[in-house]
């Protein structure tokens, strides 16, 4: 059995994966590797961590609008996150995830806190959905 959330559909596609959830946002020009794939920011609570396949999960971005390329160079590199989750999505994110072809929705039902890393889940940017496994 599965619960849905509704959330505001940004860029559309369906993805499902596991959750890398953050409560930090997140500067994609200084806190990312475009080529390896990790969080490269020091001070971030995912540094080290690869988003590759990953549904990420943040409040906003902060920093440049380089950021939405730096999301085209994860995509081109093969480590992009599947889907995008964020409390506030801004145009940064919203035009790297529509260049490179992630799914992205924003304001869940009950905000993003709820996600828990390493969880499984399906984000159906196409319909506003988020589908959560009953555990």
């Amino acid at each position: 059995m599965t619960s849905v959330l509704k959330a505001r559909p940004l860029v559309k596609g369906v993805q499902h994966g596991e959750v890398l959830s953050s409560k930090m946002p997140i500067a994609f020009l200084s806190g990312l590797d475009p080529v390896k794939g990790y969080v490269s920011d020091k001070t971030h609570d995912l540094y080290g961590i690869p988003v590759r396949g990953k549904i990420l999960i943040f409040p906003h971005s902060i920093g440049s609008s380089v950021g939405a390329y730096i999301l085209y160079m994860l995509k081109i590199s093969g480590n992009a996150p599947a889907a995008i989750i964020n409390e506030n999505s801004d145009l940064v994110i919203v035009s790297g995830c529509a260049i490179s072809g992630i799914p992205l929705v924003d304001r869940p039902d009950g905000g993003i806190s709820q996600f828990m890393t390493g969880t499984i889940l399906e984000v159906d940017a196409d319909r506003g959905e988020i589908h959560l496994a009953n555990v």
